[in-house]
């Protein structure tokens, strides 16, 4: 057994270190999934406890799969697959928005369904993946070449798809664009793009954020009807917590939880709040975990996202080609924040936005899509690795240097003997 264990280990590729906490994550997992579901089956009379857990596992075991396939794959092939991808994605997009899915009379277009197998994914996740590897490989390419960024080509080329997908994605999902447009800026300015560009590009944004919300107020539709929505989680978010007018149900029923729990909680799957918290499976597990694990369960799963950040970030800075550093930094990064930004909601430090907790929450496509970013981080961790193994002895060949120097260093007698020798020829 022991055997088979540390020929897994080996066969992995990649830091293990981020192998490790990916998977402790997934199994952890398990139990607040486990627990929370109880409310999609007693409550919304949706499938069993047990039928959720054993989808959930599927999920979880399909994705460490997907992050053992993808690792296996050279990421410098990506370059030539991207091209393909981003419009692959922008036409899911438009798919979705097209869809014309309609939640309490707002626009809730965000699904696809996949033909003959039955599943549901939002192209948006999808789309921060993409749009992340295609920014790391332009940026790249202006790092190769050592040429001056062009602001009215980088305009058509870097910023035209970006604006193109959060078009597409802001009116049915306001927190999934933010956290889309906040990762693509890091990534372009880690990038190296000029600094005055980056404010152009910002007055311009805001500008025409400001005119779509004009629009949506002076012509409501179908498209701008989620405006709606915005408005009301910002005042829910801002309100006082006495006023009887704001609808809190979703934030109050979180902060219950996350009281209740203290500091050793109230232990794996004795949740009160699980049946009154709607989406305590997803969007607000957070809140779950709190209860059941307390203040320290809290912050061991905050230190583990902090500690695959940190990894990510170590990762980065020992490799020297500018693709596999962006990659890092475009892909590991939006998982941690998405993280973040979910713990954040649920003690109310941010609006309700609908982020799922990555690797926790229930929902098969955005764990597998998340996986498929981890492969791809793996994959340029295991090119760091390989340049190490490929020169093992160069410290040795330093070191004996070294020691040569130090044994054939002349004394003051040998000095002035081949001084005289010198002065006779």
């Amino acid at each position: 057994m022991i055997k088979l264990f540390k020929r897994i280990i080996a066969g992995l590729r990649g830091d293990k270190a981020i192998w490790a906490l990916v998977t402790l994550l997934g199994l952890f997992s398990f139990m607040p999934v486990f627990s929370a579901s109880s409310n999609l089956s007693l409550v919304v009379k949706n499938g069993t406890v047990y039928s959720h857990f054993f989808k959930h596992f599927m999920h979880i075991s399909i994705g460490i799969g997907i992050v053992y396939i993808v690792s296996k794959i050279k990421y410098e092939r990506l370059k030539y697959i991207i091209y393909l991808l981003v419009p692959a994605v922008i036409g899911l997009l438009v798919f979705a928005l097209l869809n014309e899915t309609v939640i309490a009379g707002a626009n809730a277009s965000r699904w696809v369904r996949l033909p003959f197998v039955n599943l549901t994914f939002q192209p948006s996740a999808l789309a921060i993946v993409v749009l992340n590897m295609y920014i790391a490989h332009y940026m790249s390419k202006n790092i190769s070449s050592n040429i001056p960024f062009n602001f009215k080509k980088s305009l058509l080329w870097l910023w035209g798809p970006i604006g193109v997908c959060t078009i597409l994605i802001l009116p049915a999902n306001l927190s999934t664009a933010a956290l889309l447009l906040f990762t693509n800026v890091l990534l372009i300015y880690l990038g190296g793009y000029p600094f005055r560009y980056l404010l152009r590009i910002g007055l311009m944004g805001f500008s025409a954020l400001a005119l779509l919300y004009v629009l949506g107020q002076v012509y409501p539709n179908k498209y701008t009807s989620r405006m709606a929505t915005w408005e009301s989680r910002i005042d829910r978010f801002l309100a006082d917590e006495d006023d009887k007018d704001v609808d809190n149900y979703q934030t109050d029923n979180a902060k219950i939880a996350i009281a209740t729990g203290g500091v050793t909680g109230l232990g794996p799957g004795k949740s009160v709040q699980r049946n009154f918290l709607p989406q305590s499976s997803s969007d607000f597990i957070f809140a779950i975990i709190v209860e059941e694990f307390g203040m320290l369960g809290a912050l061991g799963l905050i230190f583990t996202y902090l500690s695959l950040f940190v990894r990510f970030f170590i990762n980065a800075t020992k490799i020297t080609e500018p693709f596999g550093k962006l990659l890092i930094y475009g892909l590991g990064f939006p998982i941690v924040f998405q993280a973040f930004v979910n713990m954040g909601v649920a003690v109310q430090l941010f609006p309700t936005t609908g982020q799922s907790l990555p690797l926790i929450s229930s929902g098969g496509t955005s764990i597998w899509i998340t996986c498929a970013a981890i492969g791809v981080i793996l994959s340029v961790t295991a090119e760091v690795k390989k340049s190490k193994v490929s020169n093992p002895n160069s410290n040795e060949k330093d070191k004996k240097t070294k020691i040569s120097d130090q044994q054939f260093e002349p004394t003051d007698a040998q000095v002035t003997e081949a001084i005289k020798v010198v002065q006779q020829n």
